[in-house]
């Protein structure tokens, strides 16, 4: 065996608290050999980040930290200064999850790599700009002399991301560690990044450290799997092994809670129901009643959005001519990358934006020509829920009155009681204490600020609830509560649904027809079964081509067939 680029011995961090201090990570033992790919998985809350941030010494001051940290067999538990300013970037570099706040805003991403190089090697500026630039062509960024002198702003986020990972490489690091670094990038792109760390593990021999909570990316991409839970590690493994025969209960759970695209469960539920099976269900108030002749919840007709142009541009158009029907009772999944029209069609159908030109007919009402009071009445019939519940929630307000806002604001005269006899009711809907209705939204955990999102979006019965990407930020278990409860109060209430997301796994699972946009265009729309296994246009094979699954046999598999060209 060679010695370990990086090895955690019974590695506890601790943090005060009101009984005493509470450990983050406790006795977190793992190794890691150069030039292999160790996926650290579990949920928020499990200790994977703080375990990663404490080896570049990044713990807050009131975190107490004690075990041993070896790099390259060295013990780097407490360095000095020096050896610490060595240790970060040099010996150990670090992707972060979010490449917007760890780029500097106000300096180019040339400017911070050429920073990176000055301060670990001895390289003039002249040819430490010469290997930023060549840095930038290495991880597949275009143009890299040109986008040398872009602001992050400038770059999309899978670029961004691209600028941190040769950021990171700069001075070929002995460990990468990597935290959840496609959590919000798109499949393809996704599949790019994981396609460079690849690369990057058998150009460098470096070894990568993969924090994670994506199943579908551990398969693809990890040698040996650590799972961790509640601070402390439950399970080690390699990644067939754990993926095949999986010992801890945790981790069958994990695993059984992944989406599988192509493996749609038989019960359509990806968890046991927690609602007992004799359980009444919750009241709900009565529907509106229907108009005449309105089979369908939402119409689209040869819709187009399009923005007012900057500094004497042109208007850019999101929705180009995009025509889209769902029928009462049905879930339409709308998927496609960042920008590609998704959220701006959604919003359009609510009524948030108004279309350029074209028709936007919901439960009857044709609300693109409707008057203020029509659009008023229409949104009593209208939900939504949005892709952030913590920004999409009041702060000041209890969970509780946010969901009574709504039935407020329609000219509800329910009395205080009667409105919170129906919140309580709301509550209880999405699997919540009526109790916590005095609770604040920062108070909760992000499954259950979903869960809070939902219950106000169908506080009014609507016909249509408009659902964007409601469970891309969630961790998978939450994510599949979240799933089941969506379906369960959809089979319960028969409201149509738009749901918006990146995810075709997830996609496979909620929705009867799904529609794929690329660039403001709909390129295809059909049955479920038919637009994920016999799909007609190129960009919708690229996207399903480019979607990991939780198998590492079957990604190895799709790697050595090529994937359509973009």
């Amino acid at each position: 065996m060679t010695t370990p680029a990086l090895a955690l011995h019974a590695l506890t961090v601790s943090f005060p608290s009101g009984d005493g201090r509470v450990d983050a990570a406790h006795e977190v033992t793992f190794s890691v050999q150069p030039g292999e790919i160790l996926a650290v998985v579990g949920e928020s809350g499990s200790g994977k980040s703080i375990s990663a941030t404490a080896v570049l010494g990044l713990l807050p001051a009131t975190a107490r930290r004690t075990g041993r940290i070896e790099v390259g067999g060295d013990d780097v538990t407490t360095p000095d200064k020096a050896r610490l300013r060595r240790l970060r970037g040099k010996d150990v570099a670090m992707v972060f999850q979010e490449p917007m706040t760890a780029l500097n805003p106000v300096l180019t991403i040339g400017s911070q790599i050429v920073e990176a190089l000055r301060l670990h090697t001895s390289l003039s500026r002249s040819a430490a700009r010469a290997r930023a630039v060549e840095l930038l062509d290495v991880v597949g960024l275009p143009d890299p002399a040109e986008r040398f002198s872009y602001y992050p702003h400038q770059l999309s986020g899978g670029q961004r991301q691209r600028a941190v990972i040769a950021m990171a490489i700069s001075c070929d690091p002995t460990v990468l560690i990597a935290d959840e670094p496609t959590t919000a990038l798109d499949v393809t792109v996704q599949a790019e990044i994981l396609d460079l760390l690849r690369d990057l593990r058998h150009r460098l021999t470096s070894a990568i450290v993969l924090i994670t909570h994506d199943m579908g990316v551990v398969a693809d991409i990890a040698d040996r799997v650590v799972v961790m839970r509640r601070g402390e590690i439950v399970e080690q493994a390699p990644v067939d092994a754990l993926f095949a025969n999986p010992q801890h209960p945790y981790t069958q759970q994990l695993l059984a809670a992944v989406p599988h695209l192509g493996h749609r469960p038989q019960s359509g539920r990806l968890l046991e129901s927690t609602t007992a099976p004799d359980a009444a269900p919750a009241t709900t108030g009565p529907r509106p009643a229907e108009p005449a002749g309105a089979s369908n919840a939402l119409e689209l007709h040869n819709v187009v959005i399009e923005y007012p142009g900057r500094l004497g541009r042109g208007a850019f158009r999101a929705v180009d001519d995009v025509t889209l029907t769902i029928p009462r009772g049905q879930i339409t999944g709308l998927v496609g990358e960042s920008g590609s029209g998704k959220t701006t069609l959604g919003r359009c159908a609510v009524g948030l934006l108004r279309a350029t030109t074209g028709r936007v007919v919901v439960d009857g009402t044709d609300i693109t020509r409707a008057s203020r009071r029509q659009l008023r009445d229409v949104r009593r019939r209208i939900g939504m829920v949005f892709q952030d519940p913590a920004s999409s929630l009041n702060p000041r307000l209890t969970v509780g009155d946010s969901i009574a806002e709504p039935i407020r604001l329609q000219g509800s005269r329910a009395g205080r009681a009667q409105l919170e006899r129906r919140v309580s009711e709301l509550l209880e809907s999405v699997e919540l204490p009526a109790s916590w209705r005095r609770r604040f939204p920062h108070e909760l955990s992000g499954g259950q600020r979903q869960r809070i999102g939902i219950a106000r979006a169908i506080a009014l019965d609507p016909v249509l609830l408009v659902a964007d990407e409601p469970t891309s930020a969630l961790d998978v278990s939450v994510q599949a509560r979240v799933l089941d409860l969506l379906l369960d109060l959809q089979a319960r209430l028969g409201f149509s649904c738009l749901f918006v997301s990146h995810d075709l796994a997830v996609v496979e699972l909620l929705a009867n027809e799904i529609a794929v946009m690329h660039q403001g265009v709909l390129v295809e729309q059909g049955r479920r079964d038919d637009v994920l296994t016999r799909p007609q246009q190129e960009y919708t094979q690229r996207l399903l081509a480019a979607a990991p699954v939780p198998d590492p046999a079957e990604q190895r598999r799709r790697r050595t067939t090529p994937r359509p060209s973009p």
